[in-house]
């Protein structure tokens, strides 16, 4: 019995960015009993199903962007006599789905870490359940990736996780529904562990994928100091000092190093963890912006971020600090209007923001706005390709609808085009070369106009393009800058460097 852990994806670049964590986790979650598992991430290549025999476990991880290719290969594996096993944040969702329409023997719901384990048992016996419970294990549980499996110069960055669950509940974020709003942190001495044995295969570019690495804000800390809750208080205080006791021991790793993470922008006001962070080498973060407007950020429950000047001032204040910030935002909001998409660029630029996305809003499943959505559609009887649209990750890619929500006052041609039209300003050569000017050198910028073209690239044309030609010749773009643009992230290896002891970090 050979053991298949698949990545799905509908285009590949032949080069990635990120590794996909949960496919080298559940590697180390594989018995050694089954020997080593055979590893498929699609945005390198597709899969091959010859590699696949009657007995193989074929584990597939989907999201819900990604679920109707899951689906896809799902049913070739079953076809080839292999078992089935779904897992990921859309299965957790409708595990009945990956059953009915993926094929699948059996479905986890939650984390795999601890659970992966059983599941390969089972299939072993040929008696492989239908639903299997993998819940949300506590930090110490969860497992290091098992790095010796990945492809030689193949990924830009490696991944790290240090914690699961954001307390925050924006309404188009399914996290807190699925990995809960209690921050589940895992110890420091695995994180820095597993970084080091990153950094010793040439990897100084890590991002650290944690659903929010600012789980404790300032305003957390003084309201619970003004309910008098004791316990409170020092449930809160003890997470805070585990993160700035990891980040004192990131700050103890070679000065090349850099990491990346997610955070909220709340952020922006603690300086003693935007100072602490620098320190540890965190010189980047994705912060959802998402709305530049009052109104825009009352429609996606994120009126604890700022608008306006006082937006732009609190975003420079990372910077400040040397962190720089890829920055995203949402169009189709229902306050939305023509002008909202000028401001949002404006913004953008004015709060010296390294990167951006712009997205358009997009009703996923487990969140407040799908639930919001899809009580709207009940008495809607369209369909495309045979799908109904509140079931629209199932509708083929070459027809599936960019914007679903019927907007007020803009179609959603209008505001597909006014976002592509936001991308090719932010994205263009000279305002690339303005934003560069952080840099130095000329071949430091040089590199900075590269990594920007290839993010558009990847990201913009080909998700948002209606245009077939321009999706793929994209495509092609992205493949044919990502090997060079790889080689500007890439480390020498340090074989002989040392986990860094702990020291004590104090904060307030």
């Amino acid at each position: 019995m050979k053991v298949h852990l698949i990545n799905p994806s509908n285009v590949s670049f032949g080069t990635a960015v990120i590794t996909p964590r949960w496919l080298y986790v559940l590697a180390a979650a594989t018995p050694l009993s089954y020997g080593t598992p055979i590893l498929v991430d699609e945005t390198l290549a597709t899969t091959d199903p010859l590699t696949i025999a009657p007995g193989d476990v074929v584990g597939i991880g989907i999201h819900t962007g990604n679920a109707l290719r899951g689906y896809d290969l799902g049913k070739i594996a079953r076809e080839r006599g292999a078992y089935v096993v779904f897992g990921g944040i859309h299965a957790t969702l409708y595990p009945e789905e990956a059953a009915e329409l993926g094929g699948a023997h059996a479905v986890v719901k939650g984390d795999g870490d601890v659970a992966w384990a059983r599941v390969l048992k089972d299939c072993a016996n040929g008696k492989p359940e239908p639903l299997y419970a993998g819940g949300r294990i506590e930090g110490d549980q969860f497992l290091p990736a098992r790095w010796d499996l990945l492809p030689p110069n193949s990924y830009m960055w490696a991944s790290v996780q240090t914690v699961r669950g954001c307390p925050k509940h924006c309404s188009f974020c399914s996290v807190w529904r699925t990995d809960g709003q209690r921050p589940r942190q895992r110890p420091s001495d695995s994180v820095i562990e597993e970084i080091v044995n990153l950094r010793r295969i040439g990897f100084r570019f890590i991002a650290l994928a944690d659903d929010n690495f600012y789980p404790v804000t300032l305003t957390d800390l003084e309201l619970a100091k003004r309910q008098n809750n004791t316990a409170r208080l020092a449930e809160l205080k003890g997470i805070r000092a585990e993160r700035f006791e990891l980040m004192s021991r990131l700050a103890q790793l070679p000065s090349d190093t850099v990491f990346f993470t997610q955070i909220t922008m709340e952020a922006a006001e603690d300086a003693e963890f935007l100072a602490a962070m620098k320190a540890a080498h965190i010189h980047g973060a994705l912060v959802g912006v998402e709305a530049v407007t009052p109104e825009g950020l009352k429609d996606v429950y994120k009126d604890f971020n700022l608008a306006g000047q006082n937006l732009v001032d609190r975003l420079r204040k990372f910077r400040r600090h040397d962190i720089h910030i890829l920055g995203s935002f949402i169009f189709g909001l229902p306050s939305d209007r023509p002008a909202t998409f000028d401001a949002t660029e404006a913004v953008a630029e004015q709060a010296e923001l390294t990167f951006a996305q712009f997205v358009m809003l997009t009703p996923f499943p487990g969140t407040v706005d799908f639930a919001r959505w899809e009580q709207t559609m009940q008495n809607d009887t369209r369909r495309i390709g045979g799908v109904p649209l509140t079931r629209g990750w199932l509708i083929p890619q070459a027809i599936r609808p960019k914007l679903f929500w019927t907007h007020p006052v803009m179609a959603a041609d209008e505001i597909r085009a006014r976002t592509q039209g936001v991308w090719d300003r932010f994205y263009s050569f000279p305002v690339i070369w303005k934003r560069s000017q952080f840099l130095k050198s000329i071949k430091g910028r040089l590199a900075f106009i590269l990594i920007s073209k290839l993010y558009r690239r990847m990201y913009a044309d080909t998700g948002i393009a209606t245009d077939s030609a321009r999706v793929a010749w994209s495509t092609r773009w992205a493949r044919w800058l990502a090997k060079p643009t790889r080689r500007l992230f890439a480390g020498r290896p340090m074989p002989n460097l040392q986990v860094p002891p702990h020291v004590e970090a104090v904060s307030s």
